[in-house]
């Protein structure tokens, strides 16, 4: 299970991508405390967040691209940089109580295009540090140690802000940018394969969605998520603050996000041992725990209640997020790898910021419980229209050596095709 290790560039990816997640836990947190102590608005949080999550939606398709066309390593580097420097920049604000709604919403709308240049090159970047036989425990590893560092960041980030505020907690998320940039300048794998002649951006485009539209059940899991994501969004990241400050308390909501890391560790572990026919089928099927941690806050928002959601739904979110990691790396061509990431990140996050935007004005009409009770049935409605695709339910594993050719030769796909793997459920770094 460890053998991934040991490869070098692996091994810096792995670090990169850990340290990236514990900032990526202790950001959300962060922010959101600052903009409810800036203002107390839950509609000021939903646009800051929303903005980011905007311009991360506009740009994903334009990293895909980028990511196909230079080496990773480099737009890992330079991605996270910026990335150093943006938040920065926000945690001086509100360290130094200039910090306005405007100048945070500029300064999220450049955090969300960095993020738009690293995702779909982080989730491409795996295949290319392992041999095609080792990727499943590699994706596990990976997965592990993000969770690690979201269990990690999510507890610092609710100690920070209890304890000395929230622009420390975005000060740290700057430097875990900083530290990944680092890390990643140790991934050194070949380029993305060169053609003889170069394309227009829109012709990459166009390549990159005939393959991500190539098997039917793709693009119905993509849909899924849409609504599923705009649900969790608007629910966990926007009213789940909200409702922890007025009942359970800010540390205390942070411990229950590391929970949920938590059970995603567990899940991890699990995920590695375990060999079904039909993965997919279980993870979608997993994927109605989303719901839980929803349900919680509508009805029974106590410490005890909400830890106990969370770690379900970490568990079984990780379900889903293993076998999509190792399928889609195991049935895509490494050149057009990216592309296909990011038309998936596309179509599930596009609803994120309606989602996030729109939750504290319908929060104020109807009142939060029974917003919080809507988004947990849109959850549920949303994994069970994907499992009434044929294709969801059947898609079966595929060997080691059949991933490998696949690797290097793309396949026609088609309807009833089960030769590549459905999204992941993206989670945007806040």
């Amino acid at each position: 299970m460890l053998a991934p290790l040991r490869y070098g560039a692996f091994r810096y990816l792995a670090a990169g991508r850990l340290v990236n997640m514990l900032g990526n836990g202790v950001a959300p947190i962060a922010l959101a405390f600052a903009v409810l102590d800036l203002t107390g608005s839950v509609r000021d949080l939903g646009l800051v967040v929303g903005v980011r999550s905007l311009m991360t939606v506009l740009f994903v398709l334009f990293g895909g691209v980028v990511a196909d066309r230079i080496p990773r390593r480099l737009v890992l580097v330079g991605s996270n940089a910026l990335g150093a420097l943006t938040q920065a920049a926000v945690a001086a604000l509100v360290l130094t109580g200039t910090a306005t709604i405007p100048l945070l919403l500029a300064l999220g709308a450049a955090n969300g295009i960095v993020s738009a240049l690293s995702q779909p090159a982080s989730a491409a970047a795996t295949p290319q540090t392992v041999p095609p036989e080792l990727i499943q425990p590699a994706n596990a590893i990976i997965r592990l140690g993000v969770n690690a560092g979201m269990i990690g960041g999510a507890a610092l980030g609710g100690l920070l802000v209890a304890a000395v505020g929230p622009g420390w907690g975005l000060a740290v998320d700057a430097l875990t940018f900083a530290i990944a940039a680092m890390a990643f300048a140790g991934v050194r794998v070949a380029a993305p394969p060169v053609k003889s002649t170069r394309t227009s951006i829109v012709a990459d485009l166009r390549e990159g969605w005939t393959e991500f539209t190539a098997r039917t059940w793709v693009w119905v899991v993509v849909l899924g998520f849409m609504v599923l994501n705009g649900a969790l969004a608007g629910g966990v990241n926007v009213l789940g603050p909200t409702v922890a400050d007025d009942t359970i308390g800010r540390s205390a909501w942070g411990v229950v996000l590391a929970a949920e890391t938590s059970g995603m560790v567990l899940g991890g572990l699990i995920a590695l041992r375990i060999r079904v026919r039909r993965p997919l089928l279980l993870g979608v099927a997993c994927m109605v725990a989303e719901s839980f941690l929803l349900l919680g806050l509508a009805l029974a928002p106590t410490i005890v209640v909400l830890l106990a959601a969370g770690l379900a739904v970490g568990i079984a979110v990780e379900q889903f997020a293993v076998a999509w990691d190792t399928s889609i790396a195991q049935h895509i061509p490494a050149d057009r790898l990216a592309r296909v990431y990011s038309y998936d990140m596309l179509g599930s996050w596009i609803a994120i910021p309606l989602g996030q935007i729109s939750v504290g004005p319908v929060a104020a009409a109807i009142g939060t419980r029974d917003t919080l009770l809507i988004l947990a049935a849109l959850v549920v409605l949303s994994v069970l229209g994907m499992l009434t695709c044929r294709d969801v339910r059947q898609l079966q594993a595929v060997a080691p050596r059949a991933a490998e050719a696949a690797q290097t030769e793309p396949t026609d796909g088609g309807p009833g095709d089960n030769s590549a793997a459905p999204p992941v459920e993206p989670v945007a770094r806040a």
